[in-house]
């Protein structure tokens, strides 16, 4: 059986002649709202959960609070996502998004030069002392110039692997560091 133009542009008949309740905008259709274990959700619960919800930006700090470790493990692994993420099929080469990325001409490595200095700005928020992150800021320089270069920047980008270098300097002056 199938269904007939009519059917399918205007949906308010019913097959059996009918009119059903609800209509195209939805706006008088009838009946109870339930969620996806099968209990009734009451409207006024909606109405009011729909006025409490909002989303402010700037208030506090998104990623929670976490720890000293924590912080460094999340350098770390976007670190890693960067720069040496997947294997290039039949070879050993590692790659990144930031060699991805960084094949959009201009864009791409203004991209991830910036996520680049987020990093060395965290560092800095770990207490990284200035000569850590001037090192720091000299691999992400060497890293988005060179990467300009169309193609030759690209595979510099895949071989030179900057926000490894920074979070492996940060980790061994972390290392150096007392702990208290």
């Amino acid at each position: 059986m199938t269904m007939s133009d009519d059917d399918i542009l205007a949906p308010h008949k019913s097959r059996s002649g009918s009119h059903s309740r609800a209509t195209v905008s939805g706006a008088a259709a009838h009946g109870k709202i339930i969620d996806e274990e099968g209990h009734e959700i009451r409207p006024e619960t909606l109405e009011q959960g729909f006025r409490e919800f909002r989303f402010e930006f700037g208030q506090g700090n998104p990623f929670g609070n976490l720890t000293r470790e924590q912080r460094i493990a999340r350098l770390e692994a976007i670190a890693k996502l960067l720069d040496v993420a997947f294997i290039l099929p039949g070879t050993n080469i590692r790659y990144g998004i930031d060699g991805l990325i960084g094949l959009i001409p201009v864009v791409g490595d203004i991209i991830t030069t910036a996520i680049s200095l987020w990093l060395v700005r965290e560092a800095r928020a770990l207490g990284a002392p200035w000569y850590i992150t001037a090192r720091m800021l000299g691999n992400v320089a060497v890293d988005g110039v060179v990467g300009m270069v169309p193609f030759a920047g690209d595979a510099f980008d895949v071989m030179f692997r900057a926000n490894m270098r920074n979070v492996r300097l940060l980790r061994r002056w972390l290392d150096k560091q007392p702990r208290t």
